[in-house]
């Protein structure tokens, strides 16, 4: 199990540089995270959601994506609830104290689930959630060393020098565990080091010595490293104010609202070499662009408020009048209507409220939620043309209904269910310039991203050929290169008890 000193200090990536070397070494292997907190999640192919960390691992390991890699997977919806999904199907909103009290319940159910991954698989790589550490959670935990002391599990735990008082966050990290975790903690793993490594010597021979335990490794910085995050926008990745030309032939804003989910749709137009893709929470920092990404939301409606209290639909209104083209994906598609019901309060407080009005449609939340994964074609050759590819998954709830549907973007089946019925989706404005999908991954196939891009920029044939789905497999094998080196592949099998191979 790799735990971490605090959130983002490295135990996704860990994990998954691990899951990748074993897996290139002919171990199978799996990856498993007891309790997420998360807003990006993604679909498994048995119809259940999970954290988006635990899909992206399940990759590096060459698997499909399953509820056992991620039994609990909370989404915060409020300051202090969020809805609970269990074996990838939501149970219901809990606030944080009522899910503290009901955690005890589920402990055999994600022992049971790493269960039937130990069954099917030679090694399973735990991921711990926040720090071993925080004391308040220490009751009823799931997610670190109340699961690991559940399974006997060996612990790893990483901490961050890039965030500075590496040694303080390690040795403070182990001081506060019980005798019994102590004994279980295999190692530390210092992440995302710059520099001369013998310069950090003398600080690993105190470590070592004060606490018994090895530094098992120092893991390089990696600059320019993309594996998709695990949860919310990294701080680094929002622009407080975009330059006024970047070279890129394409300008992208994507407004953050304090909800947010999935903003790993917009991975692949960061990376996209024509791209400048902008994240912005204030829309005074708004400089024009071409396109402007609504993104999904886990509380729609209060996130469609927060647009209008931040002053981000004058924006939206100028953009259209000054003809750049406006997409919405899932949350942000139910905004682009004309009316958000939620008569039950799946999201948060029952009530009505008005869309921005752009797409004839409206939609009603209700207590099921869609979850699946879709392939099929565009059928718009407005956005883009007839018959290309397009892929990707649904995490919804509620339905749109109303005239808008009458022009969808896309025809799509099930990717678990090739017999299915087709099923349109998508809609698109009179004009041309205004479009919504429920599809969350569309962009990264690449000729409908070429597509979009086309669309955007109103010239046919302009799209830039860029394979999002080989530049994750390359940093995933960067990763692992890295991570080897510093972790020596005889060292991982010794700790793993595996029989070591004779080429190492």
């Amino acid at each position: 199990m790799v735990q971490g000193t605090t959130s983002d200090a490295g135990k996704s990536v860990l994990v998954t540089a691990l899951a990748r070397i074993l897996y290139r070494h002919g171990i199978s292997v799996a990856p498993f995270k007891p309790q997420n907190m998360a807003l990006n999640s993604a679909v498994s192919a048995d119809g259940g959601e999970i954290g988006r960390a635990q899909a992206v691992q399940a990759e590096a390991c060459g698997l499909t994506p399953q509820t056992d890699m991620n039994p609990v997977l909370l989404k915060p919806n409020s300051e202090l609830g969020a809805q609970v999904i269990v074996h990838g199907q939501a149970i219901g909103n809990m606030q944080a104290r009522e899910y503290h009290h009901f955690k005890p319940q589920l402990l055999d159910e994600v022992c049971a689930a790493h269960g039937r991954l130990q069954a099917r698989h030679q090694v399973v790589l735990v991921e711990g959630a926040g720090s071993p550490a925080e004391i308040n959670l220490r009751a009823n935990d799931i997610a670190n060393m109340g699961f690991a002391e559940a399974i006997d599990c060996p612990v790893i735990i990483i901490a961050d020098i890039d965030r500075g008082g590496v040694f303080a966050h390690l040795y403070g990290t182990y001081q506060l565990l019980s005798a019994t975790e102590q004994a279980r903690v295999q190692g530390f793993v210092i992440n995302r080091f710059r520099g001369d490594v013998s310069l950090l010597q003398s600080g690993l021979d105190w470590l070592e010595e004060r606490t018994g335990v090895p530094v098992l490794g120092v893991i390089p910085y990696l600059p320019d490293l993309h594996i998709e995050a695990e949860d919310s926008l990294n701080l680094r990745q929002l622009t407080d104010a975009p330059e006024a030309d970047t070279g890129a032939r394409l300008q992208v804003v994507v407004p953050v609202y304090p909800r947010t989910s999935n903003h790993t749709d917009f991975d692949v137009l960061r990376l996209h070499p024509q791209v400048d893709c902008q994240f912005l929470r204030d829309p005074a920092d708004f400089r024009g662009a071409d396109l402007i990404i609504l993104p999904g939301s886990k509380n729609v409606r209060g996130d469609l408020q927060w647009l209008h209290d931040q002053g981000w639909v004058p924006v939206l209104q100028r953009h259209l009048r000054f003809g750049g083209r406006l997409f919405g994906i899932c949350g942000g598609y139910q905004m682009l209507g004309q009316r958000i019901d939620d008569p039950d309060g799946v999201e948060a407080s029952a009530g009505t409220s008005p869309g921005l009005g752009w797409l004839d449609m409206a939609t009603r939340l209700t207590g099921t939620k869609t979850l699946r994964r879709m392939h099929g074609e565009a059928i718009s050759d407005t956005l883009a043309p007839a018959g290309t590819p397009v892929s990707g998954y649904e995490i919804h709830t509620g339905e749109s209904t109303g005239p808008a549907l009458d022009k969808p973007l896309f025809r799509l089946t099930p990717v678990d269910d090739p017999r299915g019925q087709a099923l349109t989706d998508g809609a698109l404005s009179a004009d041309g310039r205004i479009a919504g999908s429920y599809l969350h991954g569309c962009l990264d196939e690449p000729a409908l991203l070429q597509a979009v891009i086309d669309w955007v920029l109103d010239q046919p044939g302009q799209g830039h050929d860029f394979d999002y789905a080989r530049l994750k497999e390359v940093s995933f094998d960067r990763l692992a290169d890295a991570v080897e080196t510093a972790i020596t592949l005889p060292r991982l099998y010794q700790l793993l008890e595996l029989e070591t191979p004779s080429s190492c």
